[in-house]
């Protein structure tokens, strides 16, 4: 539950600790809790990333994640250099002649969608392929982090405290943003903190090259020339220079990781500076961005993400997952209470989630869960962008503990689980090795034919038994 506000602004201020440098940004989306909408991976949004390193002092990779196939990572720890030029590696020679005819073609194309010839010439000037995006775009490894290691990252002690310090040291500027968009200040600086440590890893990649160099391979042709046209556009407004547009190899671009696109739509000029500024030093115009694109999305003042709660013995498993939506005298009445003893808030319908299995943290969530999903669909992401945000403004840790001996599987593994399910019967879908709601509820169903607790878990027992 959330603390009243007075109490919440000094607690930041007297448990805040600068250790801004050694909070590391995730490095990869568990691929495991992706549940993309079809519709929802189609349209733009913010990529997000997810946690995968202890919180160590040395400097990751990061990857961010707009759809499970599109994940990048940043060239180094630094922030953004002031010019940061163009990638240096030089590709062979037929490359660079094919590079120059795409180029050529493109320059058609992009000044036919209003791109003036200036704007190219200056976005383009010493623009090469850049080898190491084509490089990490062709050898996404498969990532399958348990996520209670990833939370363990992403929610470390390092990372809350120094999502304190950050919220103690803007605490002004996040009060003025929360009362413009009705977003709640600790959501914002969480997004903040998984997205870019704070701002301390941003990425150096010059968005530019990225964008032409993933269009130029035509792996994903349409989409990256999509981002790479809102890019000069956001450079022909004169937001920002062509190289001074930096970010992550995929195009996710400053503290909060906007994609091209994205920032076209939701970007803000909080500072009324004349610029939509996401990426200096100063992170005012990327956390308002942030708030309004949450808002854009349907953020509702005042409701939680989700709360940790505890299920009674005998309690109806069917009655879990997000398709089942009931309001709060319901889930009183089944027996589901606050992880504290207490009752369960009234912040409109929600859900009964197992992210883990019923020997996992039990968790009640809200619409603003959904609304968090639209920057990532991963369960483990919200889980942790929630979370976070319930640290930083002095919540406890969750109660409950995870299965740790489990291990996740592997993509062969969830696509052979979902074979068997279908081969017996159970699972009507794709074959995808993408464990969504769908496949919950045909592991639920499987389970409860087999006289296992019916929690929808996607484990290797599961699989075994369906061996």
């Amino acid at each position: 539950m959330r603390r009243s506000r007075p109490a919440l602004f000094a607690g930041v201020i007297s448990l805040a600790m600068p250790v801004l440098a050694q909070a590391l940004p995730p490095a990869s989306s568990l691929r495991p809790e992706m549940r993309p909408d079809p519709q929802a991976a189609a349209a733009i949004r913010p990529v997000a990333a997810v946690a995968t390193a202890s919180t160590q002092t040395t400097a990751l990779a990061v990857q961010r994640s707009i759809r499970p196939q599109l994940r990048g990572t940043l060239a180094s720890a630094r922030a953004p250099a002031a010019a940061a030029p163009p990638p240096a590696a030089t590709p062979d020679p037929a490359a660079a002649r094919g590079f120059a005819e795409w180029t050529r073609a493109f320059h058609a194309r992009a000044r036919a969608a209003g791109i003036s010839q200036a704007t190219l010439d200056r976005a383009f000037a010493g623009v090469t392929v850049n080898q190491r995006a084509l490089e990490r775009d062709r050898n996404q490894a498969e990532f399958s982090r348990a996520l209670w290691d990833y939370l363990d990252s992403a929610v470390s002690q390092t990372r809350v405290a120094n999502g304190r310090s950050a919220f103690a040291t803007h605490r002004d500027v996040l009060q003025r943003i929360e009362r413009r968009y009705g977003v709640e200040a600790e959501v914002v600086v969480a997004i903040w903190g998984l997205e870019s440590a704070y701002g301390a890893m941003r990425g150096d990649t010059d968005i530019i090259a990225a964008m032409a160099t993933l269009a130029y391979d035509g792996r994903r042709r349409d989409f990256f020339e999509e981002q790479l046209i809102a890019a000069l556009q956001i450079i022909e407004a004169g937001d920002v220079g062509p190289r001074q547009m930096t970010g992550s190899w995929a195009g996710a671009m400053g503290h909060t990781q906007f994609m091209p696109n994205s920032y076209l739509a939701h970007a803000v000029d909080f500072d009324g500076d004349g610029r939509r500024d996401i990426w200096s030093d100063d992170p005012v115009d990327a956390l308002a961005s942030a708030a309004n694109y949450l808002r854009h999305h349907g953020w509702t003042a005042g409701q939680p993400w989700g709360v940790e709660v505890t299920l009674p013995q005998g309690f109806d498993f069917s009655l879990t997952g997000e398709r089942t939506k009931r309001g709060a005298a319901f889930w009183h009445g089944q027996g589901v209470r606050l992880a504290d003893g207490g009752r369960v808030p009234d912040h409109g319908e929600a859900s009964i989630l197992l992210p883990a299995g019923h020997r996992g943290v039990a968790l009640m969530i809200f619409d603003n869960f959904h609304v968090i999903e639209r920057y990532n669909p991963a369960d483990a992401y919200v889980i942790a962008v929630g979370h976070l945000s319930d640290r930083i403004t002095g919540g406890d840790p969750f109660r409950g503990s995870w299965p740790r001996e489990d291990r996740t599987l592997s993509r062969d593994e969830r696509e052979e689980l979902q074979r068997r399910l279908v081969a017996a019967g159970f699972h009507r879908y794709n074959v995808d090795g993408i464990i969504g709601p769908q496949t919950i509820d045909s592991v639920r169903r499987f389970q409860a034919s087999v006289g296992s607790v019916p929690d929808g878990y996607a484990s290797l027992r599961v699989l075994e038994q369906l061996r």
